[in-house]
């Protein structure tokens, strides 16, 4: 599998991603935000967290508009998988990848600790590796993590079984506890708490190893 990890800046998690999906067996490029397009070869696209441009305007908003973003548009239009973690899931948003927006945490303070997930969803290549129902512990550190859509989007997200993740104590007021959602075509996630910061014994714990796993699988069984 090779890996494109795209760096902002402001990007602080995107040697974590590299090194998660490396450990995992990916061949991974780091690709700086200026650049107008991805390597050859690329499968999985990791926009990482952090603050890139300092979340000046909305979080996300000025890295959507670097030239690297139409080119991971086209990669997720053409099929590729996409990978949004944090402030990357904020830049999905941004771009329309995915729906709903990520506003300020309901409580207006910074939140950074583990929080308990449920899986909703074991039917995607993020999700393979573990079932649903099963309970994980992954970091978060995010300002603006309150995941919100509208009705009938919300709607949309249940019944096409798109919720990837739930907060089991919701931190940040997201509706519906949602920690995570997938596309339609069940390619691109994106996500508030950090699988690549809990893949190590050595950061405690290491209930990320299961996404990155089950993704690099996907293409080694191809």
């Amino acid at each position: 599998m090779r890996a494109a990890v795209i760096v902002f800046p402001g990007s602080n998690c995107d040697r974590d991603m590299a090194v998660a999906l490396k450990a995992a067996g990916a061949d991974v490029s780091m690709v700086w935000h200026k650049d107008a397009n991805l390597p050859d070869g690329i499968d999985l696209v990791a926009v990482p967290g952090g603050f890139s441009f300092g979340d000046y305007l909305r979080c996300g908003a000025i890295a959507a508009r670097s030239p690297i973003c139409k080119a991971v548009v086209n990669h997720a239009d053409r099929g590729g998988y996409v990978l949004g973690v944090c402030n990357g899931f904020q830049v999905l948003t941004e771009t329309g990848l995915l729906p709903g927006a990520l506003m300020r945490n309901a409580n207006l303070k910074f939140i950074c600790k583990t929080v308990d997930l449920k899986v909703e969803t074991s039917a995607s290549a993020f999700t393979e590796g573990y079932n649903a129902g099963d309970t994980v512990g992954y970091p978060v550190a995010h300002h603006d993590g309150n995941y919100t859509v509208d009705d009938e989007t919300l709607a949309a997200l249940r019944s096409e079984d798109r919720i990837a993740f739930s907060y089991v104590d919701n931190p940040n007021g997201s509706v519906a506890d949602i920690a995570g959602v997938l596309s339609e075509n069940r390619r691109v996630l994106g996500m508030m708490p950090h699988p690549e910061r809990a893949v190590d014994t050595g950061h405690g714990g290491t209930d990320g190893q299961a996404l990155f796993r089950g993704l690099l699988g996907q293409f080694a069984q191809a």
